[in-house]
């Protein structure tokens, strides 16, 4: 089951796993014509399996329509959010209804009904949060973590008894709903010039196949309680302007600066300076482990300088940092960016 199954991340779960073994994916949403447009798109384009999907109307906010839809199933990734910084600053209450609340009855309800795994997208933001937006997905995270303390168990032979939860944490999906490169595109189109907020910005990048790559890491790979991070590169806002604008024949030199947006920060951070002290190297991943002590402190204490990871914080300003190359490689790898270029030709034709 994909709780906001109809945005950007559940349509990229559902063409990775619907040709696969799966006996059937639960789409479950309150929005119906997204549904409704969904339906017909998969019974278009992948007719022999489109009717392993299942679309559920409902709202995380509503417990009662979770346990409706949950009945039977082994996995969720939990995707349903408020996401855009700008709107959650001016309506914080509602991020925390469908952030923080709506996780809370996910969870809760994943393990009544006996979900083998949940496993919850988070983001950047959450990592030394300024905005509601990112307040409310760190709460997300620290929810899953409490949960998982008393989700389940593990055996000597290290299978798990309960219900896994795990949380991943990534910066900007290109592309997604929402974000800036399709408006930037439109933009191009119209004959305008595009708009960027603070060409000194930096952020992580990532496509939508690797968001669902570190999902699928985690499932595979994530203990109980753990939060898992990719090793995302990023790039300042201003190169992946100049990208888009040599990608799509926009003007480099007509770039307009808007200025900061509400909630905005100059870096993201991937993994604060507390999380790195504890935090694995797993090659292209990096899992922070649930601290499980109880809080009876006293009898957790050592003496002696316990030593620490080498690695601080790990953010957008110290990743590894693409050039406008690099940056227009990785945006022109993507499907969407295809599509719309494939577009430009046939206009031209």
């Amino acid at each position: 089951m994909i709780t906001g199954g109809t945005g950007s991340f559940g349509n990229a779960v559902l063409n990775r796993f619907l040709r696969t073994d799966i006996g059937e994916i639960r789409i479950f949403s309150r929005d119906e014509k997204k549904q409704d447009d969904m339906r017909h798109e998969y019974q278009a384009k992948m007719p022999e399996v489109a009717g392993k999907i299942k679309f559920y109307i409902g709202d995380v906010r509503n417990k009662s329509t979770l346990k409706g839809a949950m009945k039977g199933v082994d996995y969720i990734f939990h995707a349903a959010a408020l996401k855009q910084v700008p709107s959650c600053e001016f309506f914080p209450m509602e991020a925390v209804k469908t952030n923080v609340i709506g996780t809370d009855n996910v969870l809760e309800t994943a393990i009544d009904a006996g979900v083998k795994c949940v496993i919850c997208l988070s983001t950047d933001k959450a990592a030394y949060p300024i905005n509601a937006m990112g307040i409310s997905k760190a709460l997300e995270e620290k929810i899953a973590v409490a949960k998982s303390r008393n989700s389940g168990t593990y055996d000597e032979d290290g299978s798990f008894n309960g219900t896994k939860i795990c949380c991943t944490r990534y910066g900007n999906v290109m592309c997604s709903r929402g974000s800036v490169i399709p408006l930037w595109i439109d933009q191009i189109r119209n004959g305008n010039p595009i708009t960027l907020t603070e060409p000194k910005m930096t952020r992580f990048i990532m496509s939508l196949e690797e968001a669902v790559d570190l999902v699928l890491f985690a499932f595979e790979n994530g203990q109980n309680g753990d939060i898992l991070v990719q090793k995302a590169p990023a790039c300042t806002i201003q190169t992946q302007a100049e990208a888009v604008c040599e990608l799509f024949g926009g003007k480099k030199e007509e770039i307009k600066v808007i200025g900061i947006r509400h909630g905005e920060k100059m870096y993201e951070t991937l993994l604060t300076n507390e999380e790195c002290a504890k935090a694995v190297d797993m090659g292209n991943f990096y899992r922070v482990p649930a601290d499980n002590r109880g809080l009876n402190y006293d009898k957790f204490f050592k003496e002696g300088d316990e030593k620490r990871n080498v690695l601080t914080e790990f953010n957008s300003d110290n990743t590894r940092r693409l050039n406008v190359e690099e940056t227009k490689e990785k945006i022109a790898s993507l499907e969407y960016i295809q599509n719309e270029l494939k577009g430009i030709v046939n206009l031209a034709k």
